[in-house]
């Protein structure tokens, strides 16, 4: 098995977990991402059409198109937060991925702390 690649079992789990996970968020439109937030993010888009993560900076360290409006803050469900816009800001899809990573260990699951989580031997 290559190194850093999970066994086939912890792989299987983590598939599964994933199933569960995208099955019980709801629909995007469930979430709040409807007509209103579409018609929203077309417009800051276009007055923020620069990517203004860490690392780009709205083209002052890296120039990227933004294509995603971001929430700086999670919301999880809070309209409020959801809809501040001094909560939001215009990320490049590549860079917005990141930082979901970053946030959320990927795929909305909880961030893993190092190794022994398999108990087959597995990392």
């Amino acid at each position: 098995m290559p190194a850093g690649q999970p066994c086939p079992h912890c792989a299987a789990v983590a598939a599964e977990r994933k199933r569960q996970i995208d099955r019980d968020r709801g629909t995007a439109a469930s979430r709040g991402y409807d007509a209103r937030w579409q018609k929203y993010r077309a417009a800051y888009l276009r007055e923020h059409p620069l990517c203004e993560c860490p690392d780009c900076q709205a083209g002052r360290l890296r120039v990227r198109a933004a294509s995603v409006v971001d929430h700086v803050k999670p919301h999880r469900g809070d309209q409020t937060l959801f809809w501040d816009p001094k909560n939001h800001q215009a990320m490049h899809e590549d860079c917005h991925r990141s930082k979901t990573a970053r946030e959320d260990g990927g795929f909305g699951n909880p961030r893993r702390s190092g190794a022994g989580h398999c108990t087959r031997g597995c990392r």
